[in-house]
């Protein structure tokens, strides 16, 4: 479907505390609430230790926004925004309206709307006391038509938010507690997860998430998201917990962050941290046997109405042993997976799935400007190097970051055009690190498949073409191609072409490069040139190199070689070489 962004914090489990000043900013419209509503509400939130904002300095108001609240919102884990009657009459309210919006989109500050004595559908159509405001405001000669805008569209926006309406007659302290409640949960029980350092684009993927979870409703939802390595999935899930777990009983972010396969112990932990942090107990809770953490965790949180995250799951057994069903859990709850490996989702039956991909251009370059000058424009002269390192990373978030911090504070553009060809030599090792734990799990035959694929047939290809030829080698393709889509390392267009990733092809590239650094002649594959021709001509092949395969740019090209030249490759399976011509004829090649 979409993609968000990623930092290096993405691929780890690290959160932070707080780092909000205040808990709470109230936004209000004084004369309406000032001396009702709203101060009952602030009294009743500082009274439950929830640290408020309030503006004590309505009365001093001129027509620009107060300089103390912008920080104060900025500050504020949370904004209330009591929307009464003549809310939109004050220009101030909405210049905070628009402020404490962009502040959701870029901090994913927690947004609560308290629809006082006015129907929604007001606000967001601007119909009645709202539209009436608007025009007056429109008829003023210091309102721009573009800040009218602003002003309008932030109406529809918050209009469109999950909010409390107390209707006229309504039961106002019954109210109040409730919106204290909610608050006090996420302030007391919701620990706050570092999501990003630069969070680009991360705002229409929460939203997207948060429509498929339905949270509210009383059923119980698994969902899952999966996508390739370095995708920003860790990122997604971290996002959208900050933005929803105060609307439970109880959450936790668990990363699995290991391969639990087979690993009773680990698994064991992992129920025992579960146990522990859903019910805030300072101990670890003691789990003998991963059959009665299971049934602790069905028995205890049959009847809560639970937030949980699974992150980076990798093996089926850790969702049976983790989170069996959906009546693990009390109504109303929600479970959230991460995994690179689709088939998971499908095998364990959630109820939706969200697919990350690329980021689109403009994000890709803004998250990479972010991280290696600070800025979200390149600096001058530097907007093509941009271009180049974005198309080279194919807008995955994670090449975006790492090689954003690379070049940070490299100031001279020789060092830029040597860092890009390195990295078109050898990919960056935080990005090879990431990548190949996918390809580390494979079985040997999938392993075999990706690495053919990855060092000799180009995007395009169609791929019943490559299946035929891999499938001549007994790696039994039409069982381990599905495997590789589920696990977003290939992919098939409409047209039923191959397609995979430039970095995951470099990263089998270099998983074969790494076979012997210094040694062409002891690698498996050989695909480049310079290794074809140095293998041959200099006679260096061992009985390791299975397949040769390259396609020369021009027909005269040359290879001179020894007769003999093939006669240790033994098990030598593939050999292509296209536009070339060899000095003698190739009479050593094995029989098979």
């Amino acid at each position: 479907m979409a993609l968000s962004t990623i930092s290096s914090s993405s691929s780890s489990s690290s959160s932070v505390t707080s780092p909000w000043l205040y808990d709470v900013f109230l936004s209000f419209r004084g004369e309406d609430t000032r001396d009702t509503f709203t101060s009952h509400l602030y009294h009743a939130l500082i009274q439950k230790g929830i640290r408020t904002f309030i503006d004590d300095d309505e009365v001093k108001r001129g027509d620009e926004i107060s300089t103390k609240l912008l920080p104060a919102i900025e500050d504020s884990r949370i904004s209330i925004i009591v929307l009464s009657k003549n809310y939109a009459s004050s220009t101030w309210c909405l210049d905070e309206l628009v402020k404490i919006l962009e502040c959701k989109k870029s901090k994913q500050q927690i947004v609560l709307p308290v629809f006082y004595h006015v129907d929604p559908s007001d606000i967001r159509h601007q119909n009645g006391s709202f539209g009436e405001a608007l025009a007056k405001h429109a008829e003023k000669l210091n309102v721009d038509h573009m800040k009218l805008q602003m002003w309008k569209a932030a109406l529809r926006e918050v209009a469109n938010l999950s909010g409390d309406h107390l209707i006229r007659n309504g039961n106002e302290s019954k109210f109040i507690e409730k919106i204290v409640q909610d608050v006090s949960r996420m302030a007391n029980n919701h620990l706050y997860l570092h999501v990003a350092e630069h969070p680009v684009g991360l705002e229409p993927h929460v939203e997207h998430v948060n429509l498929l979870l339905r949270v509210g409703m009383k059923d119980i939802r698994m969902i899952g998201i999966f996508g390739l390595g370095g995708i920003g999935k860790t990122t997604l899930a971290k996002a959208i917990y900050n933005s929803i777990a105060f609307r439970f009983e109880a959450s936790y972010f668990l990363p699995i962050d290991s391969d639990t396969r087979n690993q009773v112990n680990r698994l064991v932990q992992l129920q025992e941290t579960l146990l522990s942090k859903i019910f805030g107990e300072c101990k670890s809770l003691k789990v003998d046997s991963i059959d009665k953490g299971m049934t602790m965790i069905k028995r205890r949180l049959r009847s809560k109405r639970v937030l949980l995250i699974l992150d980076a799951v990798h093996h089926l057994d850790q969702l049976k042993k983790l989170a069996g069903a959906c009546d693990w859990f009390g109504e109303g709850s929600r479970i959230i997976i991460t995994t690179r490996d689709q088939h998971l989702l499908t095998a364990h039956g959630v109820d939706s799935t969200f697919e990350m991909t690329g980021m689109n251009q403009d994000d890709a370059c803004q998250l990479f400007c972010r991280h290696a000058f600070q800025r979200e424009k390149p600096v001058d002269g530097y907007g093509e190097f941009v271009e180049q390192i974005v198309n080279y990373a194919q807008r995955l978030p994670l090449a975006l970051t790492v090689l954003g911090l690379d070049l940070n504070g490299r100031s001279e553009k020789s060092e830029w055009e040597s860092a890009l060809d390195q990295y078109r030599k050898i990919p960056h090792e935080d990005i090879q690190k990431i990548l190949q734990t996918s390809y580390d799990r494979l079985s040997e035959n999938e392993q075999n498949v990706f690495l053919d694929i990855a060092c000799f047939f180009f995007n395009g290809q169609g791929l019943d073409h490559v299946i035929k030829i891999l499938d001549s080698f007994d790696f039994y393709p039409n069982s381990c191609i599905p495997r590789l889509k589920e696990k977003c390392l290939i992919s098939e267009d409409f047209y039923g072409r191959l397609q995979m990733h430039d970095l995951l092809r470099d990263m089998g590239r270099e998983v074969v490069r790494k076979e012997s650094p210094k040694n062409p002649g002891e690698r498996s594959r050989l695909f480049r040139h310079k290794d074809v021709r140095n293998v041959l001509e200099e006679d260096i092949g061992t009985c390791r190199v299975e397949a040769i395969v390259l396609d020369f740019p021009k027909g005269d090209d040359i290879i001179r070689l020894d007769p003999k030249a093939f006669k240790n490759l033994k098990r030598l399976r593939l050999f292509i070489c296209r536009n070339a011509q060899f000095s003698e004829e190739l009479n050593s090649l094995p029989d098979e």
